[in-house]
C-alpha cells in the first residue's frame, strides 16, 4: 500500500515537473498568452434544460435540452410585460382600478399574488412591478384585461394572449406557445430554455423592463375608493440572484406542478451581458445554483 502511494506521488511529481518545463518552454517563446475557451470546464446542472447565450452576439455559450418545450410557469410573465410595454402610446401611469375578478382568479388558483386590493386605482407602472417582482398573478390578469380587446373580460384577455403568441412569432420561435398571461396554462402553455431566453433578450431592449426586474424591491403607493393613498406592502424580487451574485441585473423567477422550478437571468460583468435559463431545476435553491454555475461557466468562456 506504502509502495502505492509512492508511486503515485512520484508519477506526479514527474507529470508536474513535464507540465512546468513545457509551459516555460511555451511562455519563453510568447506563444500561451491565455487559456483557450475550450478549457472551460462544462459545469452539470440539476435543472433539465438550460440556455445560455452571448446577449450581444446572440451565440450560444451553453445548451441542455435547449429546444425541448416545457412548461414555464410564471416565466410566461416576461412576454406579459412585453406586450404590454409594446403597446402604442403606453401611458406608464394610466390608473387601472381591481376589480373583484382579479382577486378571485388568484384566491381559485391559489396563485402567486400582488395583494392588490379591489377598488384601488393601480398604474400601469406599478402593475408591472406587480407582475415581475413578487409574481403576482392579479397584477398579469389586470394588465391582459386592460391591453387586450373586445367587449367582454373574457374577450379581452383571449385578444391579449394572441398578441402574446403574435410576438412570439415575431420573433422567429417554433417552440413557444401561450394559453394564459401568468403560466397557469390549459395544457397548451410551453416553451424552451432557447426560445425564453430569446424572449428575455427581446424584452431587456426595453428601458422600463431592464429598470424593473433588476429592482430588489418596490412599494407602490395606490388611490383607494374614497381617494385616498395606501401604501402597500413592500414587493420584494423573487430572483435571488440579484442579492447573491453581482452583475445580476433580472430577469424573472418562474414555478408550478409541471415546470418546477425555473429561472431567466441575466447578468453583465467587464462590459460583458450573458442571459439565460434554466427550467425544471428542483427547488427555489437549485435553480439559483444551477443560474450562477452558467453564468460562471459563461464569463469564463468569454473572458
Amino acid at each position: 500500500m506504502i509502495t502505492g502511494i509512492k508511486g503515485t506521488r512520484s508519477t506526479r511529481l514527474r507529470r508536474a515537473a513535464a507540465v512546468a518545463v513545457t509551459s516555460g518552454a511555451v511562455l519563453a517563446t510568447g506563444a500561451l498568452t491565455a487559456a483557450p475557451a475550450q478549457a472551460v470546464t462544462t459545469p452539470s446542472i440539476v435543472a433539465k434544460g438550460g440556455y445560455v447565450m452571448n446577449n450581444t452576439t446572440g451565440s450560444t455559450l451553453y445548451g441542455k435540452a435547449a429546444d425541448y418545450k416545457r412548461s414555464t410557469g410564471s416565466t410566461t410573465k416576461i412576454m406579459t410585460a412585453k406586450v404590454v410595454l409594446a403597446q402604442s402610446n403606453l401611458n406608464l401611469d394610466k390608473k387601472v382600478t381591481i376589480q373583484q375578478a382579479y382577486s378571485d382568479y388568484v384566491v381559485k388558483n391559489q396563485a402567486s399574488l400582488a395583494h392588490l386590493i379591489v377598488g384601488d386605482k393601480v398604474t400601469v407602472r406599478q402593475l408591472l412591478y406587480g407582475l415581475m417582482l413578487p409574481s403576482g398573478c392579479d397584477a398579469a390578469y389586470a394588465l391582459a384585461d386592460t391591453y387586450g380587446s373586445g367587449s367582454t373580460r373574457a374577450a379581452r384577455v383571449s385578444n391579449f394572449i394572441g398578441k402574446m403568441n403574435a410576438a412570439a412569432k415575431s420573433l422567429g420561435l417554433k417552440n413557444t406557445h401561450f394559453d394564459s398571461f401568468d403560466g397557469i396554462g390549459n395544457g397548451n402553455n410551453y416553451s424552451t430554455p432557447r426560445d425564453l431566453t430569446k424572449i428575455a433578450s427581446s424584452a431587456m431592449k426595453n428601458s422600463t423592463f431592464r429598470t424593473i426586474v433588476k429592482t430588489k424591491s418596490y412599494t407602490a403607493k395606490t388611490i383607494t375608493k374614497t381617494g385616498s393613498t395606501r401604501t402597500m406592502g413592500t414587493w420584494t424580487n423573487t430572483n435571488t440572484l440579484l442579492s447573491s451574485y453581482g452583475g445580476t441585473i433580472g430577469v424573472k423567477t418562474g414555478s408550478g406542478p409541471e415546470a418546477g422550478a425555473c429561472l431567466v437571468f441575466a447578468a453583465t460583468r467587464n462590459g460583458k451581458t450573458v442571459i439565460g435559463t434554466v427550467l425544471a431545476s428542483t427547488s427555489y435553491a437549485q435553480r439559483a445554483t444551477d443560474a450562477t454555475k452558467l453564468l460562471n461557466y459563461s464569463f469564463a468562456r468569454l473572458g
